[in-house]
């Protein structure tokens, strides 16, 4: 009776919370920032525990008496029985990465409101679902990637289309992910410093936790965390002293540095740097935004953007398209992301002790990662509008005040922070500002303003970063089971040269994409080339799920897919006319031609999502209708 009456009062919580957020109760008043953190808690955790212990028990069967790839396929590499919490750990910093930071301080020019009911409904009913299923079918079927459960399940057409499709897309995702690093770090010694260092911290806790103390997991953790904890203290004195031009790295050497670290990342085995830097890193995210969403608690600061902007119609100046389909392409991570199925059927689920572990981190971290992109889009909303618009674009305090926006404090966050802050358009430093805002507002921080400026830069860079080590080695998985229809031992994933080779040819070409490109041709790209791959990842669990004789499931997932394909094809078609525009009237011979393969990147995405969607809406057919494939086409 008390746990019902509990999640009753839970409910009546949400409700009254999400009244206020879409100005039901109160309309003519501006609303509070607790809001969004209450509704956006209690909407995760009647979430959690009702719609996730569905999909586990009716929709997916799941059975943690059934033995693991990473128990059944040992290696020492790649298939590693991983401690539940050290890979939950490892999975949220792998799939949180500049999307819950970036999406949402970008798409903030649309209000407060959309962003907000995206995140909440997506990740929630989107997002979570999506990473569950597609963890839960690469757990049966021995830890295989997505375009290889594509070919088992759909047919060689789709898979092979998917393969491909999926190659493209994670390229042009980790160049997006890569460039938010880039951006954050530039002229931040401080931040470098603490990545750098980073670095070996996690060598030393991979060795302690597998060669010197096996399994102590809480010693390991504890000191980890003081070691990171001193390295960030340690970064404060860096600028100014003499190992200052070692870490003040200009963007091509952030690029080199960046995509040395995927390289070496992608290449040793998981249990030595990845796992361990992923696990790492989990506490200083989850612990930065606990204590973001303490200073939201202490400060109760107002929302000061509108509940919806005029740029709903497009012409904004951060995002110049509608309201329909951008900002679904805009807030992907944090709602719903197809970079997470490649993590899901990547890394993941060759690490995974059990199948009971399967909802707490797949759909437990996702809704962790929601919580985040709740705390970002605050983060972009206290700030003043014409303040917002100032850091994130390039146009003049007088244009922004034309456009009904008047700029108030940019001058004074300058001063508080000691470097200019105007006109730094991509969303990491309009992050940095609405952060060191929040944290300077607890009681005993004001005053140190510039000291969280700085330390938001630096832990933006160490969330997304952990992204790109990851991202790197399950894009040198797919590559390597493509490469082996070519050259069979690449298909052996403890090949050291296969390894090399394949992480060589990965981590050229995304890094290649971030030395040629900016924040307003990848980003949008990233967008499209993310929500593609949640839209084939959703379309594979459909047919997972209706293979597995759930058909009256199956909605949990098509409803979603559905969604997905309608707006990234429509987002595919006006970026192309956008590219190619762009390509039309460029000043340079080198500009037009960046801008002409940005529109063929794009297109044959698309294209290759369309064969995707068409062999699947075949399959599909034929498995409602009864009627068998043809001989060539079978994959049961």
């Amino acid at each position: 009776m008390f746990k019902k009456a509990l999640w009753i009062i839970i409910s009546l919580v949400a409700a009254f919370a999400l009244s206020v957020i879409t100005g039901l109760v109160n309309p003519s008043e501006k609303i509070n920032a607790l809001w969004l953190i209450v509704a956006a808690g209690c909407f995760y955790v009647i979430t959690y525990r009702f719609y996730a212990s569905f999909i586990a028990a009716k929709v997916l069967s799941i059975d943690e008496k059934l033995p693991t790839p990473a128990k059944r396929l040992y290696d020492g590499i790649d298939y590693h029985p991983t401690n539940r919490w050290v890979l939950f750990g490892h999975h949220f910093a792998a799939i949180a990465g500049a999307g819950p930071l970036i999406g949402p301080m970008l798409a903030a020019q649309f209000g407060y409101l959309p962003g907000f009911l995206w995140i909440l409904i997506g990740s929630a009913l989107g997002g979570a679902v999506h990473d569950t299923v597609i963890l839960f079918a690469s757990v049966r079927r021995n830890g295989h990637s997505l375009a290889q459960i594509a070919r088992d399940e759909v047919g060689p057409v789709g898979g092979f289309a998917a393969a491909f499709a999926i190659l493209f897309i994670i390229i042009v995702a980790l160049a997006g992910l890569g460039l938010a690093v880039v951006n954050a770090l530039s002229k931040s010694p401080w931040g470098t410093f603490t990545i750098f260092l980073s670095i070996p911290i996690a060598f030393f806790m991979g060795i302690y936790l597998y060669r010197i103390r096996p399994g102590k997991v809480a010693e390991m953790s504890f000191i980890g965390v003081i070691l990171l904890l001193t390295a960030v203290f340690a970064g404060h004195f860096i600028p100014g002293s003499f190992l200052e031009p070692f870490f003040n790295l200009s963007k091509n050497n952030l690029v080199l540095s960046i995509a040395a670290y995927g390289f070496i990342a992608s290449v040793l085995p998981v249990w030595m740097l990845l796992c361990p830097r992923d696990y790492l890193s989990t506490y200083m995210k989850i612990g930065t935004i606990f204590l973001l969403a303490l200073g939201v608690f202490a400060i109760a600061p107002t929302i000061q953007m509108p509940p919806v902007t005029r740029f709903t119609e497009g012409g904004g100046p951060i995002i110049p398209g509608k309201l329909f389909p951008f900002m679904f392409i805009t807030i992907a991570c944090g709602a719903i992301s197809g970079f997470h199925s490649l993590i899901s059927s990547g890394t993941t689920p060759k690490m995974i002790m059990s199948e009971k572990d399967i909802p707490l981190i797949g759909f437990g971290a996702m809704l962790v990662e929601g919580f985040v992109a709740v705390m970002a889009l605050i983060a972009a909303t206290i700030l003043i509008p014409g303040d917002y618009f100032a850091i994130n674009t390039g146009l003049s305090f007088d244009a922004i005040a034309a456009l009904g926006f008047p700029v108030e404090r940019v001058r004074e966050f300058s001063e508080l922070v000691g470097t200019e802050v105007a006109g730094r358009p991509g969303g990491a430093v309009s992050l940095a500002v609405g952060m060191a805002s929040i944290l300077s507002g607890i009681p005993g921080m004001k005053g140190l303003m510039p000291y969280w400026y700085n330390f938001a830069l630096m832990f933006e860079a160490l969330f997304i970063l952990t992204t790109v080590d990851t991202g790197t080695r399950v894009a040198r998985f797919l590559l390597q089971e493509l490469g082996s229809r070519v050259y069979r031992p690449l298909a052996k994933t403890a090949w050291l040269p296969g390894n090399i080779i394949a992480s060589l040819l990965v981590v050229s070409a995304w890094s290649y994409l971030i030395y040629s490109g900016n924040i307003s041709t990848i980003w949008p790209m990233f967008g499209v080339a993310n929500q593609l791959l949640s839209a084939i990842a959703f379309g594979v669990g459909t047919i997972v799920i209706i293979k597995a004789g759930k058909l009256k499931y199956a909605w949990v997932t098509f409803i979603p897919m559905i969604f997905m394909f309608s707006t990234t094809f429509t987002a595919s078609w006006i970026l192309v006319g956008m590219f190619r525009e762009k390509a039309a009237t460029a000043l340079s011979q080198s500009e037009a031609l960046t801008y002409g393969i940005d529109a063929f990147l794009v297109f044959l995405m698309a294209a290759l999502a369309v064969v995707v969607l068409t062999d699947m809406s075949y399959k599909l057919y034929c498995q409602l209708s009864g009627k068998s494939e043809p001989a060539g086409q079978k994959t049961d």
